[in-house]
């Protein structure tokens, strides 16, 4: 089967969608709050009134834009989507294809700084026998993959579409993957249809179902699971609600208000990371800034939710009750949003490396690269071929 060629492609924000940004800034109407401790019902409003400012008067898109565009990059027709990615060739004397995928609320952004520890190990102290090509794409629906109008795509179609990237576009044969968020469920769905092709898979969120079925006698440890999923599930989840039953609704609040799509998205960081309450000890402004940026210049916030539709309705993206062949590592940051113990991982994973972490949380590749960069190495070098 023949497919599209790769195109170069830059990031190029039109000056008048930041001049629209900044005019909407500057209008912006800020909601009322309780009176009680400031991010108890959400987003604080006086932190957001500071990073609005910020936004409007300080925060420079350009600078940014810059920084992103000197990795190379591509669009390539898969499927009928121009699926946007990041194509960086490691220095080495062998260097391991891999395939990052992010999640949601994330974009490329989350790759910027451990891109370079992959791909240049030697420039961190580390073994150039380590190194990696990176392909980092934008999932489809998110950001530069995104045009509107597009047909929407799940899980399994992600995976799907990637490992055609991979491997039928770029020519790799054989190749390591490694995700977290969706990107971890991506990674898994690869991992599960195309385990022949994969050196591995590694992952920092188990994509596990959420429910008891088939333990009947729990131990300590996953009891304690469940208590914690419970407490995620009744207090943590009704973002999934909306973006999987009505995400259009939802579309056009985030869609028409910067400030909107800011606090959605900026709770999402400061709750899912390892902050203390404080978000910016673990993600700066900026980096949430870009990140949010490239939801509001591509106007791809409601295309961005249709994972959470298809999980809710749809199948589940790679068969249960049989084992995902691809050796599998695992590092588990202490401030993920869930973290099952390792007796549930190993009913669904060939777990080759479990790494108990001692800082991070949910965007890893953001709040601690040089840590997840030292396991996926350490996971991937007896693997390597």
């Amino acid at each position: 089967m023949s497919h599209a060629k790769p195109e170069p492609f830059r990031i190029a924000v039109p000056q008048e969608t930041l001049d629209d940004l900044k005019a909407r800034l500057s209008r912006a109407r800020f909601p009322d709050e309780a009176p009680e401790e400031a991010w108890k019902y959400g987003t604080s409003v006086a932190y957001m009134r500071d990073l609005v400012a910020y936004w409007r008067d300080g925060y420079d898109w350009r600078k940014h834009e810059a920084a992103l565009n000197a990795l190379p990059q591509f669009k390539v027709e898969i499927d009928g989507i121009g699926v946007h990615y990041i194509h960086v060739e490691g220095k080495g004397p062998k260097p391991m294809p891999l395939l990052l995928s992010h999640g949601w609320p994330g974009s490329i952004v989350e790759f910027q700084r451990i891109i370079p520890m992959l791909t240049d190990p030697a420039a961190f102290g580390g073994d150039p026998a380590d190194a990696f090509t990176i392909v980092a794409p934008s999932l489809p629906g998110y950001g530069f993959s995104f045009r509107e109008g597009q047909k929407r795509v799940g899980l399994a179609g992600i995976g799907d579409m990637f490992h055609t990237l991979m491997k039928d576009v770029l020519g790799y044969q054989k190749f390591g993957a490694q995700g977290g968020d969706w990107g971890a469920f991506v990674t898994s769905r690869i991992g599960s249809a195309y385990a022949q092709d994969l050196f591995g898979i590694h992952i920092n969120l188990l994509a596990l179902p959420r429910e008891k079925s088939g333990v009947s006698e729990p131990t300590a440890e996953e009891k304690k699971y469940f208590g914690e999923l419970e407490h995620f599930l009744t207090e943590e989840t009704g973002y999934q609600w909306i973006q999987g039953t009505k995400p259009q609704t939802l579309a056009y609040g985030l869609t028409d208000s910067p400030v909107g799509l800011a606090a959605w998205i900026v709770e999402k960081f400061r709750s899912w990371s390892d902050c203390g309450g404080d978000v910016e000890s673990a993600i700066s402004r900026d980096d949430m800034l870009t990140n949010i940026t490239i939801y509001w210049a591509t106007g791809a916030i409601n295309s961005s939710f249709w994972p959470y539709y298809d999980r809710r309705h749809g199948p589940w993206p790679f068969k249960l009750g049989e084992k995902i062949a691809a050796p599998m590592g695992y590092a588990q940051f202490p401030r993920e949003i869930i973290r099952p113990p390792r007796s549930l991982a190993e009913r669904l994973y060939d777990v080759r490396r479990w790494s108990v972490m001692d800082k991070g949380g949910h965007f890893a590749a953001l709040e601690q690269p040089e840590k997840l960069a030292h396991e996926v190495r350490e996971f991937f070098k007896p693997l390597r071929g």
